[in-house]
């Protein structure tokens, strides 16, 4: 029996998480997720590959902004209030990783991050950082 995908478009039968069971929805208030479905998945036209979930923090939104991704300012013509600390958010994997070697990287939700996240880091690691 073949397990029923929980995306219309996505034509595998089961998505998992870091874990290796299915992937949990990361956040819905703010939505978030490339596909903004609230997942932190990936596919065709997703080149920063957001497939971490985080818990963002004041010192990560700082990092992001100076590295030239403002995560904090309200953007109202696309729909995004700007994020604040305490938010969960799909992230760039290399954006975590790179926060990761300034040691600003936020918490993360190990059962809400893309099984791919582990081409990038190791699992070991992602527990040191787990909400």
């Amino acid at each position: 029996m073949v397990a029923l995908s929980r995306f219309p478009d996505d034509p595998f039968p089961m998505i998992t998480n870091v874990l290796g069971t299915p992937l949990a929805s990361c956040c819905t208030d703010p939505v978030t997720g490339f596909f903004r479905d609230g997942y932190c998945r990936t596919g065709g036209g997703d080149h920063g590959l957001h497939t971490v979930c985080t818990k963002v923090t004041g010192n990560f939104l700082e990092f992001s902004k100076a590295a030239g991704n403002d995560l904090s300012t309200p953007r109202p013509e696309y729909g995004f209030a700007g994020l604040k600390d305490g938010d969960q958010w799909c992230l760039c994997v290399t954006r975590w990783v790179e926060a990761l070697n300034e040691g600003k990287a936020p918490p993360i939700i190990l059962e809400a991050c893309h099984l791919s996240v582990l081409e990038f880091v190791d699992l070991s690691v992602l527990k040191l950082h787990q909400a």
